[in-house]
């Protein structure tokens, strides 16, 4: 699965909490479409759930919420139910557009913004509203209830 997850850009980490400071979470120049569908490949082969995660490294919500998804009962949960698959999205918000869109996120809400599909790519679940755009000034435990809510 790592070798998967390094291949699609996607962040595997079995160290919990990542470090203080900017991390690249989000590949600019993977294929989006590509990383959804291997996601889904491997989910459909785990019995997961796949999250995509819209957002950019220069959010700053988006560098929080990689935190809380690393910390160690957070990171449990998401390695045991769940493909954690990142698409980027620029600053100005205006690419990834229309694929956000076939998920059911509306972008203009703001980043970071997840979608969880099932493993044969129909959406369970999308944020509309833009739930996640204020993580810095959420609880970690609001992560922690969001996976244990959608892991299937």
């Amino acid at each position: 699965m790592l070798a998967l997850c390094i291949g699609l850009g996607i962040q595997a980490s079995a160290q919990g909490p990542a470090p203080a400071g900017k991390k690249q979470i989000y590949s600019e120049t993977a294929d989006p479409k590509a990383a959804i569908a291997a996601g889904l490949r491997q989910a459909k082969l785990e019995h997961k759930r796949v999250i995509i995660d819209f957002g950019g490294d220069w959010c700053g919500d988006c560098q929080v919420l990689d935190i809380y998804f690393h910390q160690p009962v957070n990171f449990a949960l998401l390695q045991k139910n769940f493909v954690l698959v990142h698409v980027f999205i620029k600053e100005t918000m205006d690419n990834n557009i229309e694929l956000a869109a076939k998920y059911g996120v509306p972008i203009a809400k703001g980043v970071p913004a997840l979608a969880i599909l099932d493993a044969n790519g129909t959406v369970i679940y999308s944020q509309k509203t833009g739930q996640f755009n204020s993580m810095r000034n959420m609880d970690p435990g609001s992560v922690n209830e969001f996976l244990n809510h959608w892991k299937g």
